[in-house]
């Protein structure tokens, strides 16, 4: 009976040699996993001793079916983060192409379709408002077209008879301003450095003084044509240069109705806004 219980006591005390000498080290690769999942969360560098541990870990995995030091550092490490899919605009909600150019208009000649005089010369200067609306026609961007011309000087005859023509050498200058609300411009080739445009603006000028005739009035309505080019500078800024014809006339608002069609030239600088262009 002694030598019994005397042999099951040591073999139990083999036993828990055994079971320590196992737990001991699963214990301590669990400390090490909570440990890594601490550093991984606080950022902090990884001090060579806990790469030990990591190590040390990794041997005990083997035991327990983990292949590899990269599956147990990519266990404990943040996971990986999926970069965001494309986000949907609607499109009332996506930046517009728009230009603002500040312009200048200079005229040099005259010619009689729809008016009656020729002896009188525009000067203008102001900006003009240009976006990308209605998609393209013909090949061309069509876009709307306003403009406000703030500097409007008119020279005409100082002493000017019924239908406009000058009964003196003398000369004056007229001060005034011009709105076009309503415009269109098509633009070839919106991609590229050089860009040929097509313009058609509509709206009215008025003067401190009658214009063109004594018997006329101080407002009257305008219509613009031209065509012209306008060549990239930067991906911000453009030049334009073009020519155009300037007509104003009252429309019969009063009997008299003289109106002047004049050719002209003109340029400006040409700012985009809206998303940056991609040439």
């Amino acid at each position: 009976m002694r030598r019994t219980v005397s042999g099951f006591g040591f073999n139990c005390l083999e036993t828990m040699a055994v079971f320590c000498l196992i737990a001991f080290p699963l214990s301590h690769a669990q400390q090490t996993v909570v440990l890594a999942k601490a550093e991984a969360s606080t950022a902090v560098p990884t001090p060579a001793s806990t790469w030990a541990e990591v190590n040390l870990t990794s041997q005990t995995a083997n035991l327990t079916g983990t292949n590899s030091l990269q599956d147990t550092v990519g266990s404990v490490g943040p996971a990986p983060t999926k970069e965001p899919g494309n986000r949907i605009v609607h499109w009332f909600k996506r930046p517009v192409e728009s230009e603002l150019a500040v312009e200048g208009l200079v005229s040099f000649g005259h010619y009689k379709i729809f008016a009656t005089d020729y002896y009188e010369n525009l000067y203008t200067a102001g900006v003009e408002y240009d976006r990308h609306s209605w998609g393209t026609f013909l090949g061309a961007q069509m876009d709307y077209v306003a403009e406000i011309l703030p500097l409007t000087l008119l020279r005409q005859p100082a002493d000017p008879a019924i239908w406009g023509a000058p009964q003196t050498t003398a000369r004056e200058t007229l001060p005034g301003l011009a709105i076009s609300p309503i415009g269109l411009r098509m633009m070839w080739r919106d991609r590229r450095s050089f860009r040929p445009y097509f313009l058609l603006k509509g709206g009215v000028i008025a003067f401190d003084k009658k214009a063109l005739s004594p018997a006329a009035t101080y407002e009257d309505f305008t219509m613009q044509t031209g065509f012209g080019m306008q060549a990239r500078l930067t991906q911000r800024l453009d030049l334009r240069v073009g020519l155009s014809d300037f007509h104003f006339s009252n429309a019969f608002m009063v009997p008299m109705n003289p109106g002047v069609d004049m050719m002209n030239c003109n340029g400006g600088i040409v700012f985009h806004f809206g998303p940056r262009p991609q040439w």
